[in-house]
């Protein structure tokens, strides 16, 4: 009799849960076409085209190795390679630098949530404006007759104007840290206005300091706010073009520059590799930013 209502019961229970499993990939079934139709074809183009046969003035569909050997033994290309991962990892560590304060002072030292989202608000406002508004804007604030400039020379701290504040290496870094910077306070933020002050009462009620309780506290508990704003931070510094357009004038390279540069002398084979090429380095990126933390069991 068991043997016979159990098979009642899971011939009764199939139906119900095959309907749940179609209501489940009907549900998913937008979301996948758009990922496919324009994430997963683009990049299987993009790999594609990067093996045809790029010539001076027109480009052909017969594949060849001649573009991805040409990449990988320029040194144009390469240096641009080598620029655009040491300024990543520069901006990647000056955003944590000025945005880990500012997310520990406005996630956790501040109690009032009206005040914390106002504060939150503020540092979204700059996004208001145009991109190239805020890359611009730097140029009068970092050049020899700038308002830096001026300012350190009317306080005596120097005589001549620094004249690497702008079009170098410096000045894109400054100003993609005041850009990208938001995109990892506000990761942070979120994660310290999660963690229970009483934990902290407590380790304070036993002696701890303020240091230990970081360390071994707030850290700890905030370190998926920092590798999600670290994701943020890595994709969009590595695909950039603009900001080292506008604030080096033209004397740093980075990948995003070779693309823009490829594809507007439609060497496309070219262009298709140095995007495969900065694919993989996001992709290693965000997965070895991953391995840091389980996102999915901290969120």
């Amino acid at each position: 009799m068991t043997m016979v209502a159990t098979s009642e019961e899971a011939a009764q229970e199939s139906p119900t849960v095959r309907r749940k499993s179609n209501k489940t990939l009907w549900l998913l079934a937008p979301g996948m076409i758009w990922m496919v139709a324009f994430l997963v074809l683009p990049i299987l183009m993009m790999v594609y085209v990067s093996f045809w046969t790029q010539t001076t003035f027109k480009i052909e569909p017969t594949l060849t190795l001649q573009s991805w050997i040409t990449f990988l033994t320029s040194a144009t290309y390469l240096g641009a390679l080598w620029t655009t991962i040491r300024i990543w990892l520069l901006v990647l560590v000056s955003t944590l630098v000025v945005g880990y304060p500012a997310a520990l002072f406005v996630g956790l030292l501040i109690k009032n949530k009206t005040l914390q989202t106002v504060l939150l608000v503020l540092c979204v406002i700059p996004f208001w404006t145009s991109f190239l508004i805020r890359v611009l804007a730097w140029r009068p604030m970092l050049g020899t007759e700038g308002a830096i400039n001026m300012i350190l020379m009317n306080l005596g701290v120097i005589r001549q104007p620094i004249e690497v504040l702008l079009f170098s290496e410096l000045s894109v870094i400054i100003g993609m840290t005041q850009i990208y910077c938001v995109f990892m306070v506000g990761p942070i933020a979120f994660m310290m206005g999660r963690i229970d002050g009483s934990v902290i009462e407590a380790a304070q009620d036993l002696g701890a300091s303020f240091w230990r309780i970081f360390r071994t506290i707030i850290l700890p508990l905030s370190m998926p706010g920092v590798v999600v704003g670290a994701i943020f931070v890595s994709v969009m510094v590595l695909g950039e073009f603009a900001t080292s357009a506008a604030l080096s004038g033209r004397k740093v390279n980075l990948l995003g520059n070779i693309i823009v540069t490829q594809v507007g002398s439609l060497k496309w084979a070219f262009a298709a590799v140095a995007g495969v090429v900065l694919t993989i380095i996001m992709g290693a990126v965000v997965a070895a930013l991953l391995k840091v933390v389980d996102l999915r069991k901290e969120l």
